[in-house]
């Protein structure tokens, strides 16, 4: 009895270590695609500007021309883009001259005078973005003709906050490549999902659960929402693809049709979160209002769908933050085209933050190894964002029996 005793408690604790290696482990691979995501993508919130001394005296443009909509159109006729060229030239011969500015920085120049249209008649100093091989080589991951002009370039470059990354859209050149467009896509697919699968995916759960008789025609439908939950989601692309683009003829990579796309595929994922949180609820609830008088309607919508709501609603935010996150469907359906400006509307053309993701690691140039890590890495926050909400949902509304 000893010995027996003896093996069995050997038994627990070899149990117990190989549950804690288990954990270990994960943490580790967690940890270690966190660090090389960060690793890889701080950069790319950074970027390195260079002191530009300008003279923009030779462009001449009329005062309240700058004033009106078409003020870039009348700088860039002004020759802004050349007078920036020139000047860079001149000041950064030996280390490349225009050369090792970005395609963005007349950009920067042409807001500034927009802002300020006194500086076309001065000489002044404006920090602009530099190239891709420039801003990699100050970073230590250059080239070493990109580090050689680094270091004759010296203490006239300095480093800042890349705000175009959060406010700019795609772009061919990685230092005016941003993710705006791509979020406010990805933003507007999850309204036009949410629009539609929540309350249909609630109504659904309710009246399974609440209303429909138990029967074989009940049983297949069950059956059949818990298939749908687990078919992979390019099928759900090319269903988007075959009814709302060949059929429907709906704008082809617009918001409204990925989000249409998508509620179908979070619909189901709604309606079993909806039926367990809904059959969660005790059934002397039910009980005590129809003994008050309630009708079924009242014990419903008063009663039953109040405490099951916090329930519902962590199941809809886990599914939204599945929908959030995928790709395959989206590109199914076109949402993969080159985006150079935010979508306004639900039936612009416009793509999403993981299609953008998947789009920038194709290129092969360095800064887009970077632009895709950071991408990532907003991708992640906002995702770990949506499932924070939905435990705080959890606790702040659970009620325990």
């Amino acid at each position: 009895m000893q010995r027996r005793l003896r093996r069995r408690y050997a038994a627990e604790r070899r149990f117990r270590l190989l549950g804690l290696a288990a954990i270990l482990a994960s943490a580790a691979f967690l940890a270690f695609l966190l660090v090389s995501m960060v690793a890889r993508g701080a950069g790319g919130f950074v970027e390195t500007r260079v002191a530009l001394p300008l003279d923009l005296s030779d462009v001449r443009i009329e005062g309240a021309r700058l004033m009106g909509p078409g003020a870039d159109l009348a700088l860039a006729g002004a020759g802004l883009e050349n007078a920036v060229d020139r000047a860079a030239d001149a000041a950064f011969a030996p280390a490349g001259g225009a050369a090792i500015l970005s395609d963005g920085a007349w950009l920067v120049v042409r807001d500034a005078v927009k802002r300020d249209p006194g500086l076309l008649g001065r000489r002044t100093v404006l920090d602009v973005p530099v190239a891709t091989e420039i801003d990699i080589a100050r970073k230590g991951r250059g080239t070493p003709e990109a580090e050689a002009s680094v270091r004759r370039l010296g203490d006239r470059l300095s480093s800042g906050l890349n705000t175009d990354f959060f406010a700019g859209a795609d772009a061919t050149d990685p230092t005016r490549a941003g993710i705006w467009g791509a979020l406010k896509g990805s933003l507007l697919t999850m309204a036009v999902t949410m629009a539609l699968a929540f309350p249909i995916g609630v109504l659904a759960a309710l009246y399974l659960e609440e209303y429909a008789p138990r029967n074989r025609v009940t049983d297949v439908i069950e059956v059949s929402i818990n298939n749908l939950a687990a078919v992979p989601s390019i099928i759900f692309g090319l269903l988007g693809l075959a009814v709302f683009l060949g059929t429907f003829h709906l704008p082809r990579s617009a918001a409204l049709v990925g989000g249409l796309t998508l509620a179908l595929m979070t619909m189901p994922v709604i309606v079993i979160a909806g039926r367990n949180a809904i059959k969660a609820v005790p059934p002397s609830i039910r009980d005590a209002a129809r003994a008050l008088g309630a009708s079924r309607v009242q014990v419903v919508f008063h009663h039953v769908l109040p405490l099951a709501l916090p329930g519902i609603l962590t199941g809809t935010i886990i599914g939204m933050a599945r929908a959030l996150g995928e790709t395959a469907p989206l590109l199914m359906i076109g949402m993969r085209a080159f985006i150079a400006a935010p979508p306004d509307r639900l039936t612009d053309p416009a793509t999403a933050l993981p299609v953008q993701i998947f789009l920038w690691s194709d290129e092969v140039s360095q800064g887009f190894v970077e632009k895709t890590s950071a991408a990532i890495i907003v991708l992640l926050v906002v995702l770990l964002a949506m499932n924070g909400l939905a435990i705080y949902l959890r606790n702040r509304f659970e009620t325990r029996w």
